[in-house]
């Protein structure tokens, strides 16, 4: 049996904004609680989770880490996650293992960028949430103002549960508001907080709060039951005020994680079984096994690392678990416990615990262990990207190995040979992002990367219908080429129900066949009667339309969106074959593509930008002058901040950050997400054509 039971386990997630002081608060828990003895620091390189050499040289983290310890009878896993936008994949994995996200607060800076961030992603993996005000020794804090905002922006069920005792360098203490005491210096009166707090918790039950009001108190074992019962439901948003430096307020912090955050049989999951059938998935040790990849690392000595949360049941070192998408299942070498790269092996872990497995190819991030699959966790799309090549002769391979990694590790990063524009793409959240990838390529890999400006992946349509065909005739002494095809071209836009286009006896009454290729939304018909061309030439036919869309005809982009009608043809006897056919269905195809009024299509982005409420005008304006932008309103975001939303060409946003940071002063986030393909703009699309033009006859 499992050495720990569910209900006396708290996974934890601590996050929020870069510099917030979540990896100085892991750290220090781990001394307080005895794990490590070692003093560790974030500043001089010595920090226990900022282990990675990127970290040490950037002093931010960029990977999220796992740390265990026991405290108060209790046995927590706590992540400490990334800070910046740039790397919120980090922060989304660590959430998929936790119970409870405490969203951590520089009580100098106030709510961040990536605080809105990060709370609403716990929200959406439906978290239990509570909010720790940490930094309180530093300079600038305004207290009362902060609390202010912070109820302003995530609402009043965020709720002082300590009040501090002075702040900076007179920082001393802190008050529970539930049992008040007199303290000289208080920023806030406890006792002035008592009765509302305590009516806020007695809220969440019907039979509490009426017991309450007949002047029972609740005692304190059912008070933190209250309590948790609250952050679980989203009605409670516990705060908590701390000094991780200075070690003030630390104690009562643990002692409100292990009292309130949710243990990990609070949350019941939901998976699917062999049948698709949606299962509730519940902390059971006497359960079926069911577990879950949520994180990879490829270490240079021990290589792949793979981090599982256990849901259900108990994994066994040495024992063969069924894995989804595996006939043969998944035999588990040894188990690991976790505190940040230190693996310490362990004979079995049961519901809520956090292991680590090795040197495993079959699992990624999101994998299954058991029966029951379940959901992968919503990583944002990577939008910015650079094309990429290897910067000396010869590396293809060893750079194609070492992205692979990287791509293992972080699911919002990646990489992929762009067929259209023969360029090898690495796609990233961001700038910051991709240039740390490259700095590990560099370092761990020993592998360098030469860099340029993305280019768009346009696509090739038309806009009308049109007839046209293509005669192939090559004589060259004995049996020589020849074929003729003829065609129809029709517009087929995205949505149109292939089906029911193709059987439209009005417009092909002749259909004998018809084909549909999802890639690139094409709908062949074959209309031919009477043998003007053998059926066997029409593979070949087929062929040669598809490697024309493949090339494009404008300007070497993937032609989409059309249909087209094969409806007459010759051939002769002796000198057709495949190679003919083939290339007459390229010469007809590019025929009467361009008599279909051809056009250019460009991805369309929607754009979220959260500023301060006085850059939305700059944004705004930017947006529809310099970026054929269409806006789509505006949506407060809480705190003097709102966010602009805007359907942008993607070709306009590659390098949106550095003009969002230049116009805001880097209070600005966003973030965008493909939405379509659009027409590009004639006078636009002319450039891009010449533009095309030119390469190739520079090529």
């Amino acid at each position: 049996m499992s050495k720990y039971s569910p209900e006396n386990i708290r996974n934890i997630v601590l996050c929020g904004h870069g510099g917030s002081g979540k990896t100085t608060l892991t750290d220090a828990f781990l001394n307080l609680s005895g794990k490590v003895k070692r003093v560790a620091s974030v500043d001089d390189g010595t920090s226990i989770c900022d282990f990675d050499e990127e970290e040490k040289a950037h002093k931010y983290t960029i990977e999220p880490s796992c740390v265990n310890f026991d405290w108060a009878g209790k046995h927590f896993n706590v992540f400490d996650t990334p800070g910046y936008p740039d790397f919120i994949g980090g922060a989304i994995s660590a959430m998929g293992a936790s119970d409870t996200a405490a969203i951590v607060i520089n009580a100098s800076s106030g709510i961040q960028v990536n605080t809105r961030r990060v709370f609403n992603e716990a929200k959406k993996a439906g978290l239990g949430r509570m909010i720790i005000i940490a930094k309180m020794d530093g300079d600038n804090i305004e207290f009362e103002e902060l609390v202010d905002s912070i109820q302003s922006v995530f609402g009043q069920e965020a709720v002082l549960f300590n009040v501090p005792v002075g702040h900076g360098a007179n920082f001393s203490g802190v008050v529970d508001v539930l049992k008040p005491t007199e303290a000289a210096g208080a920023l806030v009166d406890p006792a002035a907080l008592h009765e509302s707090l305590i009516e806020t918790i007695v809220s969440v039950d019907d039979a509490a709060m009426e017991r309450y009001f007949e002047g029972e108190l609740p005692s304190d074992d059912e008070m933190a039951k209250l309590i948790a019962k609250g952050v679980k439901e989203e009605s409670l948003i516990p705060i908590f005020c701390v000094s991780a430096k200075t070690g003030v307020g630390m104690s009562e912090l643990l002692n409100g994680l292990a009292s309130f955050a949710l243990p990990a049989d609070a949350i019941v999951r939901t998976g699917k079984d062999a049948e698709g059938n949606d299962v509730e998935v519940k902390a059971d040790p006497n359960g079926q096994i069911v577990a879950q990849v949520f994180k990879t690392r490829v270490d240079p000595f021990v290589q792949k690392i793979n981090y599982i949360r256990v849901l259900s049941g108990v994994l066994k070192t040495g024992a063969t678990v069924p894995l989804i998408g595996s006939r043969k299942g998944f035999k588990i070498a040894q188990l690991f416990e976790v505190v940040a790269n230190d693996l310490q092996p362990v004979d079995e872990a049961g519901p809520g615990m956090i292991v680590a497995v090795t040197k495993t190819d079959e699992l990624k991030t999101c994998s299954s262990l058991g029966e029951i699959e379940m959901p992968a966790f919503a990583f944002p799309t990577p939008m910015v990207g650079l094309g990429a090549a290897p910067k000396n002769r010869g590396d293809e391979a060893k750079v194609s190995v070492a992205l692979g990694k990287l791509a293992e590790e972080d699911p919002t990063f990646k990489v992929e040979r762009n067929e259209q524009t023969k360029q090898m793409l690495i796609t990233g959240m961001s700038e910051l992002h991709l240039q740390v990838l490259q700095e590990r390529l560099k370092r761990r890999d020993k592998v360098e990367l030469e860099t340029k400006e993305q280019k768009i992946p346009y696509r090739e349509t038309i806009q009308q219908k049109a007839e046209g065909s293509y005669r192939h005739k090559k004589q060259s002494g004995g049996a020589g080429q020849f074929g003729e095809v003829h065609i129809r071209m029709y517009p087929f836009p995205g949505g149109t129900d292939p089906e029911e286009f193709a059987t439209d006896k009005n417009r092909f009454p002749s259909m004998k066949e018809w084909k549909y290729f999802p890639e690139n939304n094409f709908l062949w018909i074959d209309s031919i009667v009477g043998g003007t061309i053998p059926a066997n030439f029409m593979p070949a036919i087929e062929k040669g339309f598809k490697e024309r869309m493949d090339a494009g005809v404008l300007a070497g982009y993937q032609v989409q969106d059309l249909c087209i009608e094969v409806h007459f043809g010759k051939y002769h006897p002796v000198d057709s074959n495949e190679q003919a056919f083939r290339t007459a269905a390229k010469g007809a195809f590019k025929e009467t593509f361009l008599k279909a009024r051809p056009s250019l299509l460009e991805p369309i982005v929607n754009l979220d930008v959260t500023v301060p409420v006085d850059k939305v005008g700059d944004v705004n304006s930017d947006v529809v002058a310099a970026r054929r932008g269409r806006p789509l309103g505006v949506e407060d975001a809480g705190g003097g901040y709102q966010t602009v939303k805007a359907e942008v060409p993607f070709a306009e946003v590659t390098t949106y950050s550095r003009s969002l940071a230049s116009m805001t002063g880097g209070q600005g986030s966003y973030s965008i997400e493909f939405a379509r393909y659009d027409v590009v703009p004639g006078n636009i699309q002319q450039e891009i054509i010449a533009k095309a033009e030119l390469q190739e006859d520079e090529e």
